[in-house]
């Protein structure tokens, strides 16, 4: 495969504008979902109220260095004292869903034990607001918020912490379970296990990839047994998945190094969870890499059929796709010191995010139709897609981002082609609603739709917002 032909888009992103993002939804069905996103630590704040106990992001907010300008969650968008205000926000974007997380320690403070009443309120009033103003919700039960008290006694490491986040998924079941239909265990296992536990640059911070290998089984583990507590507990059947980040891994050339580094890029960051989920075994090429690197994956007897257990459907998170090397550049060595084959990523010079990341609607359009083909059956939500820009606000507040709708736009795009190649694609959730705590990035990146001025906690709708609104609203037209 020619990566470099392959990923580029048709036209530059920064030609695409507002006027010609107008067709973006074109050959999307009439029963589309278009919804947005949050998550919990990124914007409710109220850390400490209504028996809260910390998570590890708010100990790791703690430690000097690990976010920009040393700064929290404490406050975030105040979303815990201004939800219904929020609620009326999306409800006047028109989208179907609200797709949100529940603050694992707000409503089982410690990770043991029974429900904190208090902290159940809060979603219950959130649930009922939804369904108020005609907006479906969709419940994302674990985004990165463990309690801390279950990281000092070993984190998702320890096989124990997956039976704990199973006692958890159950209580939120018997709260809300009458009246929420779409329910997700986990968001982005890769993350809370990689950044978590191997790279460190997420909370906890620990850097142990033998540690992050037995995290990624115990996070599987946990919405395994999750999901058979949610089944069993639900008064009415239920719609339930989980959340992978994923994108491709091309391979730079049809060279046989270059091949098998974009293999195991895919197998770390893709396969490694997709294959037990949906197979119930995890891939022998990944395990193989994984010796090389003094690690192994800790199944006991019954882990993989529990963990197997049926999805109703999958959430994707997409951002960027990446180019792979196997071929050192002049003076490496040909292996790692961790002793696994030499890798890496080659740029490919395309217009980038402020994060850094490559804009590649093509790639998103490439990993729908590869999960149809390879894991077939299975209905794809893309329940994260957006971009982090360096907007600029004017006087009133408002942000002319034509570059995140030009993203947005691209994007959708490729959804549409992804379903006319034959993928199983259902709905779309822009990330974000609205501007928040960007994890070890603090509040120096701005993913959302609505511009928070974090002094005053106003919100603007952003210029990306009323294109979003209208691309809505056109299609609930075609609805009739």
């Amino acid at each position: 495969m020619d990566a470099t032909t392959d990923i580029r888009p048709a036209e530059a992103n920064a030609a695409a504008t507002a006027a010609a993002a107008t067709d973006a939804a074109a050959g999307l069905p009439a029963d589309f979902l278009w919804g947005v996103a949050t998550s919990s630590y990124q914007i409710e704040g109220a850390v400490a109220e209504d028996g809260r106990t910390p998570s590890i992001w708010d100990t790791f907010c703690r430690v000097p260095g690990a976010v920009v300008d040393g700064e929290n969650g404490d406050t975030a968008c105040d979303h815990y004292h201004r939800m219904p205000d929020d609620v009326a926000l999306i409800a006047g974007l028109g989208v179907d869903s609200y797709r949100f997380s529940i603050a694992w320690p707000r409503v089982q403070p410690g990770g043991r034990g029974p429900a904190n009443a208090a902290g159940l309120a809060f979603y219950d009033r959130l649930v009922d607001e939804l369904l108020a103003k005609g907006v479906l919700p969709w419940i994302t039960l674990y985004h990165w918020d463990l309690p801390q008290e279950l990281e000092d006694a070993g984190g998702w490491p320890t096989r124990d912490t997956a039976h704990r986040f199973a006692d958890y998924a159950e209580l939120v079941m018997d709260a809300l379970g009458d009246r929420v239909r779409h329910w997700t265990t986990l968001n982005e296992p890769w993350c809370s296990a990689m950044l978590g536990y191997d790279q460190g640059v997420h909370a906890p911070g620990r850097t142990h990839f033998p540690d992050a290998i037995k995290a990624v089984h115990h996070l599987l583990l946990g919405h395994g047994l999750a999901a058979q507590r949610l089944r069993a507990a639900a008064p009415e059947p239920i719609q339930l998945g989980i959340t992978l980040n994923m994108g491709n891994a091309y391979p730079a050339s049809d060279r046989q190094a270059d091949r098998d580094a974009a293999r195991r890029a895919d197998g770390l960051g893709a396969r490694l969870y997709l294959d037990p989920l949906i197979h119930g075994r995890y891939p022998a090429d990944v395990i193989s890499d994984l010796a090389l690197r003094g690690a192994e994956i800790p199944v006991q007897d019954g882990d993989l059929a529990a963990i197997s257990e049926p999805l109703d459907m999958l959430g994707v998170n997409y951002y960027s796709s990446h180019v792979f090397s196997g071929t050192p550049e002049d003076g490496e060595p040909e292996t790692r010191p961790s002793g696994e084959p030499y890798s890496r990523i080659v740029p490919q010079n395309l217009p980038v995010t402020a994060m850094g990341w490559d804009i590649i609607p093509r790639g998103l359009t490439d990993l729908l139709t590869r999960l149809g083909r390879d894991y077939p059956g299975l209905p794809l939500y893309i329940t994260e897609n957006g971009a982090a820009f360096d907007d600029t606000a004017d006087a009133d507040g408002r942000v002319q981002d034509d570059d995140r709708t030009a993203y947005l736009a691209d994007h959708i795009r490729a959804v549409a082609a992804a379903r006319a190649a034959g993928a199983d694609v259902r709905g779309y959730f822009a990330w974000s609603l609205m501007d928040n705590f960007e994890w070890a990035y603090g509040y120096d990146k701005r993913f959302g739709l609505v511009r928070v001025d974090y002094d005053t906690q106003r919100r603007t709708l952003k210029q990306s917002a009323e294109w979003y609104r209208d691309t809505v609203r056109r299609s609930r037209e075609q609805r009739g």
